[in-house]
């Protein structure tokens, strides 16, 4: 039995979802897309930075870094708040606790990204060394192992613990699959791009390891939304 596509009383159940739930979907669907679309347009247009090279957290620095800050800090919160609109559908609830949990960890470390801003690197801000930071700051510091780590592990576990929930519902086996891929992914570019900031001089294409990382798991959750996005519409029509 599908996790929204249930029979009886249950199903009429899952048809009658609130307004802010359905809303609470589209935030996991429009916030992925709009965070990489300023991610990858700032990146490619603000002058003096190298995307190839340089993370995305060094858009925050700069009198333009606002833009990076805000939106660490709005994709954050919507990532958080489609973590509550899965935890309100019934079958996910029963599938998993944890995947919706680890969900909001990845939202709240995108927020503690936007908040404790990192520090200058590989000449970015011009003017500044060109290599990776000799000290971390406080700031610095949270910015990478607490918002950085929650993002990037939270999501990937998240993705392992969906996958491994969806192999035993039928409706969902073909999300198994991509769940999985995507989780492994988004760890291996991860730590692909942590290796080569801090090894090669220059930083490398460290810039587009990191990218690549961020862009499947955002991909991820865009897709697992309009999955529950389309599957809610399906059962209002069959009503």
């Amino acid at each position: 039995m599908s996790s929204l596509e249930h029979s009886g009383p249950q199903r009429q159940a899952t048809q009658s979802y609130p307004l802010m739930t359905r809303l609470l979907l589209w935030a996991g669907a429009v916030g992925p897309l709009l965070f990489v679309a300023v991610l990858l347009i700032e990146g490619a247009t603000r002058p003096g930075y190298d995307a190839w090279r340089m993370a995305g957290s060094a858009l925050s620095l700069s009198d333009q870094g606002w833009m990076q800050i805000t939106n660490f800090i709005v994709g954050g919160l919507l990532i958080l708040g489609f973590a509550v609109g899965v935890r309100q559908i019934v079958g996910l609830r029963r599938m998993t606790t944890w995947g919706p949990m680890l969900l909001a960890v990845a939202g709240m470390g995108l927020i503690i990204a936007g908040i404790f801003v990192t520090d200058p690197a590989f000449n970015y801000p011009p003017g500044t060394p060109d290599g990776p930071t000799p000290q971390m700051s406080w700031h610095g510091a949270l910015h990478f192992f607490v918002g950085g780590l929650s993002f990037f592990i939270g999501l990937s576990a998240a993705c392992f613990v969906f996958a491994r929930r969806f192999a035993g519902d039928p409706h969902w086996r073909g999300w198994v699959a991509l769940s999985v891929a995507a989780g492994v992914l988004m760890l291996a570019f991860f730590v692909a791009y942590a290796v080569v900031a801090a090894l090669v001089p220059g930083g490398g294409p460290g810039g587009l390891l990191e990218r690549i990382s961020i862009v499947t798991g955002l991909a991820w959750i865009a897709l697992f939304a309009l999955r529950l996005l389309r599957q809610m519409r399906a059962l209002a029509v069959g009503r």
